[in-house]
């Protein structure tokens, strides 16, 4: 009894898969000698064609006419902005001491490097951070802009100059 069930789940779960790996639209039913029904793609003496109702098939096709698979294009147009020191402003410090900060876009990515520039000259060694630090900067005018350069050494972009005047109490004494 216990193989007659097996076999006849067997049978059943076939019959259940046969519509989904079939090449052919019919199905035919029969009952073999032992009185068990027999599922088939193919037809034999007194088999009946099995009504198959098209809204239970399953459809593997997927439609993918609404998917962008265009390649994006990166922008790799830098903008280098100082936002600190605001262009024309005084900076009043006794020891002469300047934040500098700047602002990349898109993205400031880890190996690049800024070059700050102190009046036209090169200031220190380009660093990978966005913010620098001057000291003992004399009393004055000066103008500061900012390089933005790549892994292989090449300038990709450069910050307007910015001009800012430092205050520093003169040493100087009057009488």
């Amino acid at each position: 009894m216990n193989n007659l069930i097996r076999l006849s789940i067997f049978f059943l779960l076939l019959a259940l898969t046969i519509p989904s790996f079939s090449n052919s639209n019919k199905i035919y039913v029969w009952r073999d000698k032992q009185g068990m029904l027999v599922y088939s793609d193919t037809a034999i003496n007194g088999a009946e064609e099995v009504e198959i109702k098209t809204s239970s098939m399953v459809k593997y096709s997927i439609d993918t006419s609404v998917l962008d698979i265009t390649p994006k294009i990166i922008n790799e147009n830098y903008v280098v902005n100082i936002t600190q020191p605001i262009s024309n402003s005084t900076v009043r410090n006794n020891t002469g001491s300047v934040y500098i900060s700047a602002n990349i876009s898109p993205v400031f990515k880890p190996k690049h490097k800024l070059q700050l520039y102190l009046n036209d000259e090169l200031y220190k060694q380009p660093q990978r951070h966005l913010m620098f630090m001057l000291r003992n900067i004399d009393r004055g005018e000066h103008k500061i802009k900012i390089t933005l350069i790549s892994d292989k050494g090449k300038v990709i972009a450069t910050s307007s100059p910015v001009t800012f005047y430092m205050h520093r109490v003169s040493v100087n004494k009057a009488n």
